[in-house]
């Protein structure tokens, strides 16, 4: 037996480090340039390379980009997100999905069966591993946008069983996140909050 060399993999030059990290913002307003299906066919074409727990995949991602898609959508929101949401290109609703264990075979082929089984009767516990694991593949969506060269703006403050009610009835989709996309508009970024210290942060053992 020989030893092998190491792989050796691509460092992120810092032109990237700042698109996806150091100067990436979260978008308050919106400039009035359209995004195109191909923009977002690319943002999911990042994201769902995400890991995730057996590769188990439960994010779900509903593109809005129609006026009216966005009005069904904004009366579910808080009333501060409303007007942003209406003028920002495009909407995705991030949702998990509870039957994600139905997948199974197609994206653990060696022991799917197995796993799609196990979970069939496990209702509570397949919420909360989805839920676990689609916040997990979110923040890879949230640098996908970036990456795609688009600011992104999440918001929580939704009313998510009104959002599942108008968007999701009769499937196992359940939203967790908004999250407007677009070119970054007029005065888009609020003042940069500072971070946690990091000996408040890192340990080492």
């Amino acid at each position: 037996m020989t030893d092998r060399e190491p792989q050796a993999l691509d460092v992120l030059d810092d032109a990237g480090r700042k698109v996806l990290f150091t100067e990436a913002r979260t978008a308050n307003t919106f400039a009035e340039v359209a995004v195109a299906d191909d923009e977002l066919a690319m943002i999911w074409e990042l994201a769902r390379w995400s890991p995730s727990a057996a590769n188990g995949q439960p994010l779900r991602v509903l593109f809005v980009r129609t006026r009216e898609g966005k009005e069904r959508l904004v009366r579910h929101l808080d009333e501060g997100n409303r007007a942003k949401t209406l003028s920002a290109p495009a909407v995705a609703i991030l949702a998990y999905d509870v039957d994600f264990h139905e997948q199974m075979p197609t994206v653990f082929p060696a022991r799917g069966d197995m796993l799609r089984a196990a979970f069939a009767d496990q209702i509570d516990g397949r919420e909360s591993l989805a839920a676990y694991n689609s916040a997990l593949q979110t923040g890879v969506f949230l640098l996908a946008v970036r990456a795609a060269g688009l600011a992104a703006g999440p918001m929580a403050g939704f009313d998510k069983a009104g959002v599942d009610g108008e968007f999701f009835a009769a499937t196992s989709w359940r939203s967790h996140l908004v999250v407007n996309i677009g070119h970054p508009g007029a005065d888009p970024w609020f003042p940069r909050l500072p971070r946690v210290p990091v000996e408040d942060a890192v340990a080492w053992a």
